[in-house]
């Protein structure tokens, strides 16, 4: 699993890099722009990453309402969620990551970011 992988998952599980906890982030979810500054991570390296996390079962995303956006008078938001598959696997997998355990032909079935990791 990459570090930005790592980075992401962190987030989407309610972990600000501080240690903080992000409210709402495992029941709405957190939309990518927020992603973006929470991770450091430039557009073009987290939107494809969160499509793998989508592909492999991990994460769900959705707008938020027009009527949300239009209050705020800006564009909507796409938010990302882990599904209860990703919340299941996903501290597991940064537990064995920051272990240093190798995650090849031992991580959870269908991890992202790396060969085979569908669903």
């Amino acid at each position: 699993m990459t570090v930005n992988t790592q980075k992401v998952l962190k987030v989407l599980l309610g972990r600000m890099p501080d240690g903080e906890r992000i409210p709402d982030a495992l029941t709405c979810g957190v939309y990518g722009g927020r992603v973006t500054s929470l991770t450091g991570l430039p557009s073009g390296t987290l939107f494809p990453l969160l499509e793998r996390l989508l592909n492999a079962g991990w994460v769900e995303r959705h707008w938020e309402a027009d009527e949300s956006a239009e209050a705020a008078r800006r564009p909507r938001r796409r938010f990302y969620k882990l599904t209860a598959r990703g919340a299941e696997l996903a501290p597991q997998a940064l537990a064995e990551a920051s272990a240093g355990r190798p995650l090849y032909g031992r991580r959870p079935a269908g991890a992202p970011g790396l060969a085979g990791g569908g669903r």
